[in-house]
């Protein structure tokens, strides 16, 4: 595979930032195994413990020269199946999926990378089909991109969204208009230590239509290779902090809490993320 530098997808433009303040944060209890036959099939299970709901899946990935065959069931009995093809042509990732029984989930999604620019443009299997482009166009320091959908059987735009970053060494700022101009958000990531993968972030959102701001602030720190903590913290109060520890190659292990600070009577959130891998 070629790796082509450049401004990435759409869905890269604030990934550093919305990466920190949001992924690993759960209030469940999860517990995943991944483990590998002769023939290289990795088998994952996984369950997900949400109050008195129980709900597991059982994936199978089998990787064959240049093609990804992802296959999933879950407890509702619906298989999820993914079938990427990586570079037919230089820069180009084709992807096709569908959920059985729904007759109506297929779609089929082309990625494109350029070293100036990256579009992902995907195509609903029906009558009467979404389709979605995103296009990004810029380098690694500057990119500028949209997220367009249209809804076939109506004739309207189901989603049009923009965005645009700016990239240092350690600063990677993003501004963002959505859902048809009624929301804008803006958010920043900064590296202050990459010896201890010590990093800061914040989220603003204000929306138009309800005249409402939310600001989240979080930071991430290594307390040594293999732990990190990270926390955060909006603007009506909920603050949560997780640890996460590898305590094996692959093998994670996360603890994350959260509290709403103007009701601490009220119980706390606590979720565990078990990741297990041979």
């Amino acid at each position: 595979m070629v790796f082509v530098k450049g401004p990435g997808l759409y869905s890269d433009i604030g990934k550093r930032a919305r990466d920190l303040l949001y992924k690993d944060y759960q209030g469940d209890q999860k517990f995943t195994l991944t483990t590998y036959t002769s023939n290289g099939v990795a088998i994952t299970s996984s369950g997900t413990r949400k109050g008195e709901l129980l709900i597991a899946d059982v994936s199978t990935l089998l990787k064959n020269k240049n093609i990804t065959t992802d296959v999933k069931v879950d407890t509702n009995s619906n298989v999820f199946t993914t079938i990427t093809l990586d570079e037919p042509a230089p820069g180009v990732k084709a992807i096709f999926s569908f959920v059985a029984p729904d007759q109506k989930s297929g779609k089929v999604e082309l990625q494109y990378l350029h070293e100036y620019a990256g579009i992902n443009t995907s195509l609903g299997l029906t009558a009467k089909p979404i389709v979605n482009f995103s296009g990004v166009a810029g380098n690694q320091k500057a990119a500028f991109g949209t997220d367009i959908s249209f809804d076939t059987a109506t004739g309207n735009f189901a989603k049009c969204n923009a965005g645009v970053s700016f990239n240092t060494a350690d600063l990677i700022a993003s501004l963002f208009v959505n859902d048809k101009g009624q929301t804008i958000t803006a958010s920043y990531f900064h590296t202050v230590s990459p010896l201890t993968n010590t990093s800061v972030g914040a989220e603003l959102t204000h929306s138009f239509s309800s005249n409402e701001n939310t600001l989240t602030i979080g930071a991430q720190h290594s307390l040594d290779p293999l732990t990190s903590v990270k926390a955060r913290v909006n603007n009506y109060g909920k603050a949560s902090a997780l640890l996460q520890h590898e305590w094996r190659t692959k093998s994670l292990i996360t603890i994350s809490g959260e509290v709403d600070t103007r009701a601490i009577e009220k119980s706390a959130k606590i979720g565990l993320s078990l990741a297990l891998k041979p």
